[in-house]
């Protein structure tokens, strides 16, 4: 289990690659929206899988893989504090209070969203 964990981390950071260099190609900004997105776009799909497991419909093998191992690989706090301080550094703190901001309550509202549209009986 732990190298298929790992195996799936792996292909969670090459997805998130791909989906940071596809975002950076058209928005060229200083708002770091790739990084935003792919955290949003994690949080949901872990609260639809925490749902699903919590409901009985995933065997926690499984869990482990999706949650743990592919969006553990592919979702990253870290730089997203990273791009926090880059923009506090270049004196853009209201960008930066702003996208603080955005990555911890959108991220949040998007794994309960998840969680409720995966939950039974809603």
């Amino acid at each position: 289990m732990f190298l298929l964990v790992c195996v799936f981390g792996g292909l969670g950071a090459v997805t998130r690659f791909v989906a940071n260099t596809s975002v950076q190609r058209w928005w060229n900004r200083a708002f770091p929206l790739a990084t935003l997105v792919i955290n949003i776009l994690a949080a949901f799909c872990a609260g639809v899988a925490a749902a699903t497991y919590a409901s009985g419909g995933t065997a926690q093998s499984t869990y482990l893989l999706f949650v743990t191992g592919f969006l553990g690989g592919f979702s990253t706090f870290s730089t997203a504090i990273n791009e926090m301080l880059s923009l506090a550094r270049s004196k853009k703190f209201t960008l930066a209070a702003g996208y603080f901001a955005a990555t911890i309550v959108i991220p949040f509202l998007c794994a309960a969203i998840g969680w409720y549209l995966a939950s039974p009986g809603r």
